[in-house]
């Protein structure tokens, strides 16, 4: 297959690292980019974290071997938690990348990998979860990480679904992502347009990450504010400025939508995806 399909290897590791890259130059308020470090993180280390965990994305056998892959590389490149829920939500789609049948879509073949995931798949993401250890993780009387398990990845998602947006997309056929991505295209490619893409999704859920680390009051105190920015910001000739106060504005009170951030990625490599179908 030439090297310009989207199932090379090379290709599909290539829009992941684009679609990180994407977001890390975007001024997303609240969370880590290229504008302004935070959260004792800087841009640089998602960067690396991404680097490495492409070619484990991209060279796994199966969804969960993808994950704990891609997650132990980032882990002994980086030294900590930096892409867990990027990988969580990236492997399904790089296994569907690689597994759509000709003329099919990405999310036609994403609906198949999901509910063909096995118990396996479940052993390897947990590993992978408990090696990341991601703030606010806590313990659960039922299908806990730290126990091996006894159901499929996708059911064990299903058992997280209500409060955590990305365990959601499992049960719904990535539904946010494949939402956002249309809304990218949609708007063209581009900082603005990544922007737009996580100011929305921040505006329509409470952000999972923020409601683990601070409740579920506060993430629903941050959605608000989200969304009143959100339309107020077409109207403001001082858009960078808008971000810029806006970010400094959660920072300063620790809050980082990773989540969303997650979410963001994984709508940009999903359009990537289905643009060089």
């Amino acid at each position: 297959m030439p090297p310009d399909q989207p199932r090379s290897l090379a290709a599909v590791a290539g829009l992941f690292r684009e679609a990180c890259r994407a977001e890390l130059h975007a001024l997303k308020p609240g969370n880590v980019h290229i504008f302004r470090e935070g959260h004792g993180m800087t841009a640089a280390t998602f960067e690396r974290a991404a680097e490495v965990a492409a070619v484990r994305l991209v060279t796994g056998r199966t969804v969960g071997d993808r994950i704990e892959g891609a997650v132990r590389a980032s882990l002994a490149a980086v030294g900590c938690n930096a892409n867990l829920g990027i990988i969580l939500l990236a492997a399904p789609l790089t296994e569907a990348a690689f597994d759509a049948a000709p003329g099919e879509s990405l999310r036609a073949a994403l609906s198949r990998i999901l509910k063909r995931l096995t118990v396996a798949d479940a052993a390897a993401a947990y590993r992978a979860i408990a090696a990341a250890n991601p703030g606010g993780l806590g313990r659960t009387e039922q299908h806990d990480v730290a126990a091996p398990p006894s159901i499929t990845l996708r059911e064990a998602m299903s058992e997280a679904a209500d409060r955590d947006r990305i365990a959601l997309q499992y049960v719904t056929d990535f539904e946010d992502v494949f939402a956002a991505a249309t809304a990218y295209e949609t708007r063209g490619p581009g900082r603005e347009a990544v922007e737009d893409v996580y100011l929305g999704l921040l505006s329509l859920f409470p952000d999972s990450h923020v409601a683990r680390k601070f409740g579920s009051a506060v993430a629903e105190t941050v959605r608000r504010e989200a969304a009143a920015f959100s339309e107020s910001l077409d109207f403001r000739e001082d858009r960078e400025r808008a971000l810029d106060a806006f970010d400094l504005h959660l920072k300063a009170k620790s809050v980082n939508p990773g989540t969303t951030a997650d979410l963001t990625v994984a709508a940009l490599f999903a359009a990537g995806l289905q643009a060089r179908a």
